[in-house]
């Protein structure tokens, strides 16, 4: 197999929590963290720091705004985030062997 290139996995996304997090909010939108936390099931800690990290990538952007008098903030997935998990499951595709059944 000469085009088995693991080594283009993008490593942002390579977490777990990360992938979760970007495959959540493709479907879901513009979410605020509680939403995101509970559907990752982590907790508030992990949750920031993933979602530090693809704001860093920007592959999500973030803000920050008052509800009543409650502070609120959503993220949503950017264009770069949405190219980035396409291309994501493509090469992990690539990687699969063809044509055979497993």
């Amino acid at each position: 197999m000469a085009d088995f290139d693991h080594t283009a996995i993008d490593d942002v996304l390579q977490g777990r929590v990360r992938l979760a997090i970007v495959a959540f909010l493709a479907g879901a939108g513009c979410v605020d963290f509680t939403t995101i936390r509970d559907a990752t099931k982590t907790t508030d800690g992990n949750a920031s720091v993933h979602l530090r990290k693809l704001e860093e990538a920007g592959y999500v952007t973030m803000e920050k705004k008052f509800v009543g008098r409650k502070p609120q903030t959503t993220y949503t997935l950017t264009k770069k985030g949405r190219q980035a998990l396409l291309s994501y499951v493509n090469h992990l595709e690539t990687l699969l062997p063809r044509g055979k059944a497993g």
